[in-house]
């Protein structure tokens, strides 16, 4: 595959600029998956750099399952109306939806957990090793592990993306900013089900 191509082929897959495709597959000495990787990485700090910008635009979307028993609405800010209008940002937003449909999380990261259910869970966890008789600094890790296993289950930006697994909610989210150059945030979703 020529330079131009993978060029090509990189733009489509991430979205990025031509310039942005070109360093990074420089970087990445033209290796196709290594310059995503390096995109990604650009496309976290991009995110982190664009966290306190106001957001004052953005989109409501809903999904309805084809069985007709899944409805749901998600709400997406952005910083401004032309953001709004893209092909790529309500393509991300509609994802969003769906993976709201697919997954049923119950929170959106795990800041929004409240402390007693972060509390119970532990307890639980705690309980169940208790048994085992493992050394405490273990037993915190495991702890810890399942913790986190919890959280990808319960909080959507935590969640396997469900057209592609090797990324998460919160990567696509990341993704999302590096397309469109502003920050944008899952402000709400609301899942009803028959």
């Amino acid at each position: 595959m020529s330079n131009l191509e993978l060029i090509k082929k990189l733009r489509e897959e991430t979205g990025a600029g031509m310039t942005d495709c070109q360093k990074a597959l420089a970087e990445a000495n033209n290796d196709f998956d290594k310059a995503v990787e390096v995109l990604r990485k650009k496309g976290q700090k991009i995110a982190l750099n664009k966290q306190g910008r106001t957001m004052r635009e953005g989109i409501i979307d809903s999904y309805i399952h084809s069985n007709n028993k899944i409805g749901v609405l998600v709400e997406v800010s952005c910083e401004t109306d032309f953001v709004a209008r893209t092909q790529n940002f309500r393509d991300f937003v509609h994802d969003v939806a769906m993976q709201v449909a697919a997954a049923n999380p119950q929170w959106i990261n795990p800041e929004d957990v409240p402390a007693e259910i972060i509390a119970r869970e532990k307890d639980i966890y705690s309980e169940e090793l208790k048994k085992e008789k493992k050394p405490q600094a273990m037993v915190d890790k495991i702890i810890g592990g399942k913790m986190n296993k919890f959280f990808a289950e319960t909080c959507l930006l935590k969640q396997s993306f469900i057209k592609d697994d090797k990324k998460t909610i919160e990567d696509l989210l990341k993704e999302a900013v590096l397309k469109t150059g502003e920050n944008l945030k899952i402000q709400r979703f609301c899942r009803f089900n028959i």
